[in-house]
């Protein structure tokens, strides 16, 4: 999409889509909101998302209910009015068409897998302290220059592309200096979602946002004040994941701290290009209520 304008209105709906897509999204609202007709943007959206809005904003809706009930005590039906559905029986229908189990079914394997992760991974060490460490935060307002990659978390090559497209560009923009923070949007749960739809967003913080106007698809977003469960996770960024499976096997009995729908950050607090892989440290921001 060369255009700019329709660019810029593709990056509006999405943004809308992605913060709405729990409400009635309906044809008005969407014309409203990009300026175009439904038929259009459906195509141009088609086009770059690989599905469609209906597509796109039901796919999100359950694997929201998935997170609700992978992560949370609430209840099916209560799961299912907050993501939109109507009633009950249309959910669960709609839910194990995707996911191949009732959402039941699902919560239940999710137990027995956070069972399981418990047995394999020892929550206290040799004094019987408590491995799983964190600590509450709140992180102010910023402003934020992201580019985002869609793909499995798994493939670190791209990821780093990915990367280096968006510093690149901030070089180009001189924005980029050795005291810019550096962080990243997990917005998906790969065990959630397809890893084609998992999305990662590098970014870099920024001091003053309007001396930029994001080309392209890079974006800049407004982070609002927000409370946090901070973990830190020591070592190479491939290893994430191991601090992930740890917090979440233990999300609910040694944490017990309610979900925010919002994404996960990553801040990386040293350069790995001249810092040894085991001496790096990334604090990892989990929103919560």
């Amino acid at each position: 999409m060369q255009n700019g304008t329709q660019l810029e209105r593709y990056k509006k709906l999405l943004n809308y889509l992605d913060e709405q897509f729990k409400e009635d999204i309906n044809i008005e609202k969407v014309e409203a909101v990009c300026h175009y007709s439904y038929r259009n943007i459906n195509r141009i959206f088609q086009a770059l998302q690989h599905e469609t809005i209906g597509k796109y904003v039901k796919r999100l809706r359950l694997e929201k209910a998935a997170q609700y009930l992978k992560y949370s005590d609430t209840s099916i039906s209560d799961i299912a009015f907050d993501i939109g559905f109507e009633d009950v029986a249309a959910f669960s229908k709609a839910f194990k068409n995707k996911y191949n189990c009732s959402p039941s079914a699902f919560r239940n394997s999710g137990n027995s897998i956070r069972n399981i992760n418990q047995q394999i991974i020892s929550p206290t060490s040799e004094d019987g302290q408590p491995k799983l460490s964190f600590t509450i935060e709140y992180l102010p307002d910023f402003a934020y220059l992201s580019l985002e990659y869609r793909g499995a978390y798994e493939d670190i090559s791209a990821i780093h592309q990915t990367w280096e497209q968006l510093l690149a560009y901030a070089i180009n923009k001189e924005i980029l200096t050795d005291d810019t923070p550096v962080m990243a949007e997990i917005l998906d749960d790969n065990e959630i979602s397809e890893s084609v739809h998992c999305r990662f967003a590098p970014a870099i913080i920024l001091q003053n946002p309007d001396v930029i106007t994001p080309e392209g698809l890079f974006n800049i977003k407004e982070h609002k004040r927000q409370k946090y469960a901070k973990f830190i996770h020591p070592g190479s960024h491939a290893s994430c994941m191991d601090t992930y499976n740890k917090i979440y096997a233990y999300w609910m009995t040694e944490v017990g701290l309610e979900l925010e729908d919002l994404p996960t950050l990553e801040f990386y607090l040293n350069d790995e290009s001249d810092t040894p892989a085991e001496e790096l440290l990334t604090e990892i921001y989990i929103p919560v209520q």
